[in-house]
């Protein structure tokens, strides 16, 4: 099996019957159109980085090679856009939302600012993704094992508390890190830059947006990797980023630091994050109402894309190496990736109230 494939290898033996036929002989075509693809996030992070790529393929594929251009729109780590698409997207397919974990983990918290519903809009695609954490090499480690000799603060420059910056919120805390995540940045992307300027001294990026502007600073010396969040088996478990085969997957890195396994309640509701953020992270998303031949149109304009030998090649380098797939393995990711155990949110939702005041409804 090529390792790429262990992102999805679980769900694809569970699920049976895909729909990998051709496009039906109704199928909408986009011959002359302008299709927006709302990215509510800022210019040059990971979830930019993948919209931006993925667009140049859907325009290849869909029939009538339509234009498809994206429109960023960051603003509340994502929920904004989100909340625009969902009340004013019609379902013309004219509209299309790629969304991350940064607006899943408000949705799953029931947040009151989120007016959108996944359980509305209709997947084309899911993708999983991968992350890289990493210090400044200013805090005088070489390794993760060198971990706990850092004694002083460190800064982290977070999207907010209830976004994607959730995972290594409670990832740095199960550490046992003393980090400061400071919030109010619109973007990875700006995190990182606040990182370089010195001004955050650690920091994670989504696998795209590490290898182009991340893995540099590590190269050279700038910066000290430490771990992968991981990907997902054929079981469930975590095991090595293939992008990343010699950093320790999270799981492993909370071995090395403390000597033993995870376990209880904390651990439990990071790994729900996690998986929500990283293995089910990106999906691509129609809005309420879009007739069946529309949905079965793009989401053939996405195996073709997979089969697509320019997009194969370009792939790796531009998204890492995970599988972007739709039909019923994308509908199980899709389910994944908005679904969480009341066990695991009560206990974030608590855990924020109590540290961060984050006031949630009776949702």
């Amino acid at each position: 099996m090529h390792r790429r494939s262990l992102l999805v290898a679980g769900l694809a033996a569970s699920v049976s019957g895909l729909a990998c036929g051709a496009a039906p002989a109704n199928a909408a075509d986009f011959a002359g159109k302008t299709i927006t693809f709302v990215i509510p996030f800022g210019v040059g992070g990971g979830s930019d980085v993948w919209g931006r790529f993925i667009a140049i393929y859907l325009s290849k594929h869909l029939k009538g090679n339509p234009s498809v251009v994206v429109k960023n729109q960051p603003g509340g780590g994502s929920v904004g856009g989100a909340n625009f698409f969902a009340a004013s997207a019609k379902g013309d397919g004219l509209t299309i939302l790629g969304t991350s974990g940064s607006t899943q983990f408000p949705y799953l918290l029931g947040e009151p600012r989120v007016k959108y519903e996944y359980n509305d809009w209709k997947l084309i695609l899911a993708g999983p993704t991968g992350g890289v954490a990493y210090i400044s090499a200013k805090a005088g480690v070489k390794s993760l094992k060198d971990i706990t000799s850092v004694k002083a603060k460190l800064f982290y420059a977070s999207q907010g508390v209830t976004s994607l910056d959730l995972v290594p919120l409670l990832g740095f805390r199960l550490l046992g890190l003393d980090v400061q995540h400071v919030t109010g940045f619109p973007g990875r992307g700006e995190g990182r830059l606040a990182f370089e300027r010195g001004e955050a001294t650690i920091d994670y990026q989504t696998t795209s947006a590490y290898l182009r502007s991340s893995m540099p600073l590590v190269k050279r010396g700038e910066a000290v990797a430490l771990f992968s969040w991981g990907v997902l088996d054929a079981n469930g478990n975590l095991i090595r980023d293939p992008n990343f085969p010699d950093l320790p997957h999270f799981e492993e890195a909370y071995q090395i630091v403390h000597g033993k396994k995870p376990s209880g309640v904390e651990w439990e509701a990071m790994r729900a994050f996690l998986i929500s953020g990283f293995p089910a992270q990106k999906l691509l998303l129609l809005p309420k109402g879009t007739p069946d031949d529309i949905v079965e149109t793009y989401r053939d304009a996405v195996r073709a894309m997979t089969k697509d030998a320019e997009y194969l090649a370009k792939r790796d380098n531009a998204i890492g190496e995970y599988e972007q797939v739709t039909d019923k393995v994308g509908e199980a990711l899709f389910k994944s990736a908005t679904t969480i155990s009341p066990e695991a949110r009560t206990w974030v939702r608590d855990f924020l109230t109590k540290t961060y005041q984050v006031g949630f409804d009776s949702k």
